[in-house]
């Protein structure tokens, strides 16, 4: 076969003055055959299309595995054929042109080429693909290849490469060409080339290359074979146990099984002479020592097979040995494939590392969006939100409400983020106006009012938005993701909300450090008496600071509502992770709050890693860790030392 396809492939590039005969008469040359294939007989078929260098041969070999193939009986003419209102179209098999109309289906014979037939067409076909016009046809051929990977796919894809114009599939191709090589070269010289090259590829493919390579089996022998080993095993050890061995030679070698319980029962049963088997009474034989001297019993008599004791294994064991071989008899070969493995390993535990950090540094950025508005009127008002958040909740509505207006994503965007503020800005101001500045000092009706509301606007958003969950759309351009390589990649949403997070850190530390508001709010954080006596208004930067911390959680909710679902309970998804955010950060620090966002985020990320199936527990130990942290620095990483003062 791949003397075949070789000589085909090469024969494409003949210039057609050279052509023998059209495309019907190398059929009629080969009738019996194209009218009956076998997968053992169509390959002369194969080989005289390929060196025909006919240009609808393609199109013919398509056909024909699609059983779309027809001849006629009287003449032996071949066709496709469609149907008809009258019955069947004929087509010309060269020209593609109607040749006949309306024929009686019984004048015809469907060529049915069985399915090995078919693999075999297949096969063929890949190799005209690999260099057609269409570049979707020739990315399905380089498909098919990577699918099975074949010997005789070397050639016609290596003599395609050269004259491949798009980037990306070169690319592929080359890749694919290596893997070829690696696995089926020529050569010595040449796997161990492509192997070496392999290095750095730490696609799913490539490792899967090498590990088809490195592929292993255990055998049994009496002196060292005649192979490429891998390893010498000891029976009992962790590699090879003692029942695995044995079975080993059982299988291997003819030696007698092992019997189970079940074997002795089933024997003993078959045996029962006057009440007992083996000269022990039956009642006696459900004490499995008595069970084993009747069956001894009765193998001494050669009854039954003698079991296989342990001794039996010892003394097996101590004449034969035990190896774990490579499939690949080129000890270069996998010696190479060996050390690159290795190579391919450590990148890509490193590459996972990245990955899960940059995944922690989402989340933190996430963390961080959610928590900071809470932070600040935690800090500054000493109020414990259970409300906040419902203004995440809310953010993300606006947002919707937005998309139902205006259908350009982007545009949508623009103005959902500066309105989410504005909504949620008034609702927070009405929400400390209307019952805050009443409880204040008071913790634990604050808390009880706070969740009350909280209730209250979950159930506010159900009647205006039902409970189905509602899309909230991002823009073309945040789809996808940024690919690195195939281990490290993140989603252009997470980036835009990660940069969203900086976005807003600086534009809180501007505000909190360049302007008077920033100025007044510090100074009521730190220390309100003293701050009220040098002028400030506490209860109306109370108010704002309030407002500002609702705002920002309203943006908040239009970016995780371009990535998470839009619900009346989203807000409860984030409230718990908020606080903790702000408990481990530090109270009204918004340095503070960074870092805990990113202490959250990379010990859930990490204990996700460690335990990828159970998400709650993520949850569990995270909740437990930030118990254990404040026992230890009950006022957060970045504790504000003029508050303890103040308090």
């Amino acid at each position: 076969m791949i003397r075949t396809l070789t000589l085909a492939l090469a024969l494409l590039c003949l210039p057609v003055a050279l052509y023998a005969q059209d495309l019907q008469s190398l059929l009629q040359t080969h009738q019996k055959i194209v009218e009956k294939p076998s997968r053992k007989t169509v390959g002369p078929v194969i080989e005289a299309l390929g060196a025909s260098g006919l240009p609808e041969v393609p199109v013919f070999l398509e056909r024909w595995q699609d059983k779309a193939l027809y001849v006629r009986k009287d003449d032996g003419v071949f066709f496709y054929a469609a149907k008809s209102a009258e019955g069947r179209d004929l087509i010309d098999i060269s020209t593609g042109e109607i040749v006949a109309t309306g024929v009686d289906a019984g004048t015809l014979k469907q060529i049915k080429p069985n399915g090995g037939v078919r693999k075999v067409i297949g096969e063929a076909l890949v190799q005209f693909l690999l260099s057609d016009p269409d570049i979707e046809r020739r990315r399905n051929a380089v498909d098919a290849i990577a699918r099975n990977l074949s010997p005789n796919q070397i050639a016609p894809l290596v003599a395609s490469i050269e004259g491949e114009p798009d980037a990306a599939l070169l690319q592929r191709k080359r890749r694919l060409a290596g893997y070829l090589t690696a696995r089926f070269g020529d050569t010595t010289e040449a796997r161990v080339d492509a192997i070496e090259f392999l290095s750095d590829d730490l696609s799913v493919d490539g490792r899967a290359v090498m590990s088809q390579i490195l592929e292993t089996r255990f055998v049994a022998a009496d002196a060292v074979p005649d192979a490429n080993v891998s390893e010498v095993l000891e029976p009992g050890s962790e590699a090879l146990s003692r029942d695995a061995a044995y079975a080993i030679l059982v299988e291997e070698h003819g030696f007698p099984p092992r019997l189970t319980d079940n074997d002795v029962r089933l024997a003993l049963e078959a045996h029962v002479d006057g009440g007992k088997a083996g000269g022990v009474p039956v009642a006696q034989l459900g004490d499995m020592q008595n069970r084993a001297v009747a069956y001894d019993t009765l193998a001494a008599q050669g009854l039954v097979q003698k079991r296989v004791s342990e001794g039996d294994l010892d003394r097996a064991f101590a004449e034969w040995g035990f190896y774990q071989v490579y499939l690949e008899n080129d000890a270069a070969v996998t010696a190479a494939a060996l050390e690159t493995q290795k190579a391919i390993q450590t990148k890509v535990a490193m590459n996972q590392a990245v990955d899960l950090g940059m995944d922690a540094i989402s989340l933190a950025s996430i963390y961080f969006l959610a928590a900071v508005g809470l932070a600040i009127t935690f800090g500054v008002m000493g109020v414990i939100n259970m409300a906040h958040g419902e203004f995440i909740m809310m953010g993300a509505y606006t947002g919707y409400v937005v998309q139902q207006f205006i259908t350009n994503y982007t545009l949508s965007l623009v103005v959902a983020l500066p309105l989410a503020f504005a909504v949620t800005f008034a609702a927070g101001v009405a929400m400390e106006r209307l019952v805050i500045r009443w409880l204040y000092n008071r913790p634990l009706e604050t808390l009880l009012a706070t969740f009350g509301i909280s209730v209250a606007l979950q159930q506010l958003a159900k009647n205006i938005f039902g409970t189905q969950a509602r899309p909230l759309t991002s823009p073309g351009w945040l789809d996808g993701a940024w690919v690195i390589n195939d281990v490290v990649q993140i989603s252009y949403i997470r980036i835009a909300i990660f940069v969203l997070a900086l976005m807003f850190l600086g534009l809180l530390l501007f505000i909190l450090k360049k302007t008077r508001l920033g100025l007044e709010v510090r100074a009521v954080t730190q220390n309100p008496r003293m701050a009220a006596s040098m002028g400030i208004n506490p209860d109306k930067i109370k108010m704002m600071t309030f407002g500002l911390g609702s705002g920002i959680a309203g943006i908040a909710g239009v970016a995780i509502g371009l990535f998470a679902k839009v619900t009346s309970e989203m807000g409860s998804d984030y409230i718990v992770q908020s606080f903790m955010t702000v408990v481990v950060g530090g109270v009204g620090n918004v340095w503070g709050t960074l870092a805990g966002a990113a202490m959250i985020g990379f010990f859930q990320k990490g204990v996700e890693w460690l335990n990828p199936t159970n998400t709650l527990a993520a949850q569990t130990y995270m909740i437990l860790f930030i118990i254990l942290f404040i026992q230890f620095r009950p006022k957060g990483i970045i504790a504000l030392k003029g508050r303890a003062a103040g308090d």
